[in-house]
């Protein structure tokens, strides 16, 4: 108002077309059932439906700018009176009838409806939607206004599409940069690039390992960098890196099957998993890969050891289904809210455990193997079968959480001599007090500081200490 006051603004309101997201200047997409009589906009009746695309020459928009459907004869409504009118040109965009599809599905061949009712009660509302954030703007929209609109209808028991949204977060690309001398074709190592005034480049990573540059792949690159020269540091040129949006102009797009290739599909699925939260955005980093593929290892040779399978049918430790039960037991819980990267952290504790322990109990191995298979489907297949095991591991339940190996089942007592601790005794925790001290009083280390003297006095507190007064 001040402005308008002042004389130096006006007021003035702005509409946005909202349509131009819906209607799409191109061929292929479910025409729109409208067709425009003395200029308006009119419903096609309902016994005209579908409206199915026409045959066209060629998909392009016409000479004067129409879209593609433009090119099509006969391309209009024709009423009883045998009055014609033009259909709609744009057609609907690739998210406008997948926003409905998932019910569909459910009963592709009924020629009835979309759905029987049964079916659309029992399977339709979805358990979770897993989307990105910029996909919520368009599909998210009509898949909850479809829904909607059908439930106003009668035709659905719910109003609400899935039960669960997830919005995953973005993988940024690690970008590489590499630095030129003003006015030079000579680049600069990243330590030394401020004693020179230098322009920072984009170059692609896949001629990067590590920050480190393959200065003739570099070379080979492009034509005006053949002749490049570089001033290295420790010998080696070292490049710059930042994390951003993955993207073919800042050549930091990295390929899957690239990966998968090096590296194998499980390695790939278990490092996206690993990353962070997966509603969080998080950078790309290929020196974390490298990590995975320890892990794989460590849980294969859980199993072969010099190619050879060394599982046995022994009865496994307490020590051992504590192990596993706690792992159980934590990817239990961390499935419920998907937290896939702390799953991935739970079966590192657990195999490195195991590891330590030298597990090789078919008992433990298998219910491990079936914790790994959401994770990593194919290196668990191949060790559920070297079990002996018979079908797939996708068939396997989930092990159940048996709490009672939970509870720690043995103690490390610390053993005090006249008040100083010479020793620590792992020992079981329900042995009595009298099994306790006899295996302390003849375990060598404290036999070195009592001799043979009957001690005066001992002080036994289960769980927590063993005390010998000589």
């Amino acid at each position: 108002d001040r402005l308008v006051e002042m004389g130096v603004g006006k007021k003035k309101v702005n509409y946005r077309i909202r349509d131009a997201v819906f209607g799409r200047q191109r061929y292929w997409g479910e025409p729109i059932p409208i067709y425009y009589k003395n200029g308006l906009p009119q419903a096609l009746p309902e016994d005209r439906l579908p409206l199915l695309l026409p045959e066209i020459e060629k998909y392009l928009p016409t000479e004067d700018g129409d879209p593609p459907l433009g090119r099509a004869k006969n391309w209009h409504y024709t009423d009883a009176d045998g009055n014609s009118y033009p259909y709609e040109l744009t057609t609907m965009p690739g998210w406008a009838g997948s926003s409905w599809y998932y019910l569909r599905y459910l009963d592709p061949r009924n020629d009835q409806r979309f759905a029987a009712q049964e079916k659309l009660d029992y399977w339709g509302n979805v358990d979770i939607y897993l989307g990105g954030a910029e996909h919520t703007t368009g599909h998210l929209i009509y898949f909850r206004f479809w829904t909607k609109f059908l439930k106003d209808l009668g035709y659905l028991s719910f109003d609400e599409p899935a039960q669960m949204l997830i919005n995953q977060g973005m993988i940024l690309g690690r970008s590489n940069f590499v630095y030129r001398i003003k006015d030079t074709n000579t680049f600069v190592s990243h330590g030394l690039k401020d004693q020179h005034e230098t322009t920072a480049l984009h170059v692609d990573v896949s001629l990067v390992s590590n920050d480190v540059l393959d200065i003739e792949k570099f070379r080979q690159w492009r034509s005006d960098f053949a002749d490049a020269e570089f001033i290295l540091e420790d010998g080696s040129y070292i490049c710059g890196y930042e994390n951003e949006k993955m993207s073919k102009s800042k050549y930091n797009v990295v390929s899957p099957d690239t990966l998968v290739n090096q590296y194998g599909a499980d390695t790939l699925r278990l490092y996206i998993m690993f990353l962070g939260p997966i509603e969080l955005t998080k950078p790309w980093n290929m020196q974390g890969i490298e990590g995975i593929v320890r892990f794989l290892k460590r849980t294969w040779s859980l199993f072969y050891r010099e190619g050879s399978l060394v599982v046995t049918d022994d009865k496994p430790t307490p020590r051992e289904y504590k192990a596993i039960n706690i792992a159980k037991k934590k990817l239990r819980d961390y499935l419920k809210i998907n937290s896939f990267n702390t799953c991935v952290s739970a079966l590192m504790i657990c195999v490195n455990e195991l590891t330590d322990l030298k597990c090789s109990k078919k008992e433990i191995l298998s219910e491990l193997v079936t914790l790994l298979s959401p994770f990593a489907p194919h290196v668990s297949e191949e060790l559920w079968q070297a079990l002996g095991h018979t079908g797939s591991i996708l068939n396997a339940r989930f092990p159940e959480v048996q709490e009672s190996y939970l509870a720690d089942a043995t103690f490390n007592y610390p053993i005090s001599v006249n008040g100083k601790v010479r020793a620590n005794i792992e020992m079981d925790l329900e042995l009595p007090e009298e099994e306790v001290l006899k295996t302390v009083l003849t375990n060598p280390a404290i036999v070195k500081w009592v001799g043979e003297a009957r001690p005066k006095k001992t002080i036994f507190v289960k769980g927590k200490i063993v005390n010998i007064v000589v």
